[in-house]
Order: structure tokens, then C-alpha cells, then sequence
């Protein structure tokens, strides 16, 4: 049986993913041994970025006011939580957040848009936003923005756009599950956009959204054909007033197993353990960092997450280290940073456990 977990880290190493198979028996077999799982995940995750761990902070520029239905969202149209609904920031307020960020070490700055997609006149505005902040702050900067096609991607790519996210979420025949204003296929056109015009892509899934284990596997393999370097794997945070609830498959395991078969399939990717890590991993946080490389901090957009002083706290405990940036000032992590949105805009739900 141990093995069976070392040729699975030897093949990463050479670049060979699991079988189909196998992924699934790391999904679900009833006799994966975790920590030894997380340790083959462990050792592409080294050779490739050591113990660093990359830190990203996310400002939510625009929130809710968004046409499309996607279940899981907290902005949908067809949602009823409790947000704090506001059209796009003032360019100040955006640019001393991405101060903010920079001094507290983040390895990237992430806007992100709520809407389908901007328009060409958006577009050149976020462009203008992406050169200020390059030109100011040692920080790499990915946008977030919905549906783009490739005279927007050009723009933003003329600007020096670092990454461009935006998430399969779910398998290709799951996805009607979960929205009906636009379809898979418009979100792999946005991310082949964005490689042609020179834009790294950054696309990954949520997990708990009453998926199947052969759809995870699907989009693991499917960012894998894609050559996606940047994957954040979220676990659904069941909001109040979304159609889309939890479908109480995330134990703390589930969510490592996940996060094991994005680094084994994906050996030489920035894995990140994204939304609802604090909610379902729970005291066994710490592990994502063995198959994970990055972390969000300070929340996801209309949630909490942890603070940046904890999040760097857990990484230092684990035995690994911030990778941070020219610009960051450690004693910043300790000033109670609040970096995802304006007062009344951030919610912390409760995660609910299935009885």
C-alpha cells in the first residue's frame, strides 16, 4: 500500500498524473491513508515551490448589481443574502487597498467585478487601474470580471495584466446545475481568450456544490489540458438566500483529498486553498499546505476569511514561510488589515454540518 502513494509521487515528479481510476480511489477509497496521501502531494508541491507560500488578497471593486444566476453567488440576481450591494470603487480606494496589500505581503492583488463582463469602455478603465497599480507597488495584479472576449483581453493585456481568473467551477455536464445565463463553454472561450492575448489564466472550481467525484476529476484534468498555472480550489460556503446550498459532502478530509488530486494532476500548478477553507478544513487547516502553495487572506468577497497575523501564524507554525514581496513590512500583519469591502458588505456564515 505505501507504494502505492510513493509511484504516485514519482509519476508526478515526471509530470504523469494519475490515472482516472486512481484519482477516484483518492477521492473516495476507503482505505487512502491521509497523511501519507498528503505527503505524495507534498513532494511536487517541493520541488516546485519549496515551502513558500503565496498570499493573495482580494478587493471586491464592484459587488452584487450582477445580471447573471449563478446559485453559489451571494451577488446573483436570484440571490437574497444579505449584502451590501455598491457600483465599482473610486480609483483612490482601489489603489490604497492595493497598498494595503502590498505592505502586508501579498504576493498578488486581485480585483474582481461583479457583472457578466465588462465593456470595452470597463475594460480600458480596468486597464488603466491595472498600469497604476503595477507602476506603483512590487505586486502582481489579477483581475476577476466575468465573460470576456478577445479585444477585452488584448486591452488588459496591453496594460500588463498578470493573470486573469475566472473558474470552471464544475464539471461541463454539472454546470446546468448551477447557472443558466451562460454556459461552460463561455467560460473555457474567456480563458482561451486570455492565453492568446498573452494573460496567464487563473481558473479553478468549488467543490460541495452536489457535484460527483468524476466531475472534480473532470475539471482537474480539464485545467491540466488547459495549461491553467494558477488553480484555487474553493469548498462552498452555504449562504442564506443562495439557491445553491452545501450538499454536506465536506469533511476536512474531503476538502485534502481535493486539494491532493488538483497538485497530483496538476504537479507543477500554484494550487490554492481558497473559499471556505477556515469553514470546512477547520483545525486541520494547516495540512492544505502540504499539496497547496497559496492562501487567501482576509476574506472572499462577501465572506470572512482569516486574518492576515493568523494565516501567516498557521504557515509559520507548519514549517513553512510567506513568500511576500519587495514592498511588505512584516509588523503590517498585526494591524487588523480589513482588506474585502466597504462596512456592512461582509457577511460570516455559519458553516451548517449535515446531521
Amino acid at each position: 500500500m505505501w507504494n502505492r502513494y510513493q509511484q504516485l509521487a514519482e509519476r508526478a515528479l515526471a509530470d504523469e498524473p494519475p490515472s482516472q481510476s486512481e484519482c477516484l480511489w483518492i477521492l473516495d477509497g476507503a482505505d487512502v491513508a491521509l497523511l501519507p496521501l498528503l505527503h505524495a502531494a507534498f513532494v511536487p508541491r517541493e520541488r516546485h515551490f519549496g515551502r513558500r507560500v503565496m498570499v493573495h488578497v482580494l478587493n471586491n471593486v464592484q459587488n452584487g448589481l450582477c445580471p447573471e444566476d449563478c446559485g453559489y453567488c451571494s451577488q446573483s440576481r436570484d440571490s437574497r443574502s444579505a449584502i451590501r450591494k455598491y457600483p465599482m470603487k473610486g480609483e483612490a480606494e482601489i489603489l490604497a487597498e492595493a497598498e494595503r496589500a502590498a505592505r502586508c505581503g501579498a504576493s498578488r492583488y486581485c480585483m474582481v467585478m461583479s457583472g457578466r463582463g465588462p465593456s470595452l469602455p470597463q475594460a480600458r478603465a480596468l486597464a488603466g487601474l491595472v498600469r497604476q497599480v503595477k507602476a506603483r507597488f512590487p505586486i502582481e495584479v489579477c483581475l476577476s470580471v466575468g465573460i470576456l472576449g478577445e479585444e477585452h483581453a488584448r486591452i488588459l493585456a496591453d496594460a500588463g495584466l498578470d493573470r486573469l481568473n475566472h473558474n470552471l467551477n464544475t464539471s461541463e455536464s454539472h454546470y446546468p446545475e448551477i447557472c443558466s445565463t451562460h454556459d461552460y463553454a463561455d467560460r473555457v472561450r474567456t480563458l482561451v481568450a486570455a492565453r492568446k492575448a498573452g494573460i496567464e489564466p487563473c481558473s479553478g472550481l468549488i467543490v460541495g456544490m452536489g457535484e460527483q467525484s468524476r466531475d472534480v476529476v473532470e475539471v482537474a484534468f480539464t485545467l491540466r489540458e488547459l495549461e491553467v498555472p494558477s488553480i484555487p480550489v474553493n469548498f462552498l460556503i452555504p449562504i442564506d438566500g443562495n439557491p445553491v446550498q452545501g450538499d454536506g459532502s465536506l469533511s476536512p478530509e474531503r476538502c485534502l483529498r481535493a486539494l491532493a488530486l488538483m497538485r497530483l494532476v496538476n504537479p507543477r500548478a500554484e494550487i490554492r486553498a481558497a473559499g471556505g477553507r477556515e469553514g470546512h478544513v477547520r483545525s486541520l487547516s494547516p495540512l492544505v499546505l502540504w499539496p497547496a502553495n497559496s492562501l487567501f487572506v482576509e476574506g472572499y468577497l462577501t465572506t470572512r476569511g482569516d486574518a492576515v497575523d493568523e494565516t501567516y501564524r498557521m504557515i509559520r507554525d507548519a514549517g513553512f514561510e510567506v513568500e511576500g514581496n519587495p514592498a511588505w513590512q512584516p509588523d503590517a500583519a498585526s494591524q487588523g488589515f480589513h482588506l474585502s469591502g466597504r462596512d456592512g458588505e461582509i457577511l460570516k456564515p455559519e458553516i451548517r454540518r449535515p446531521s
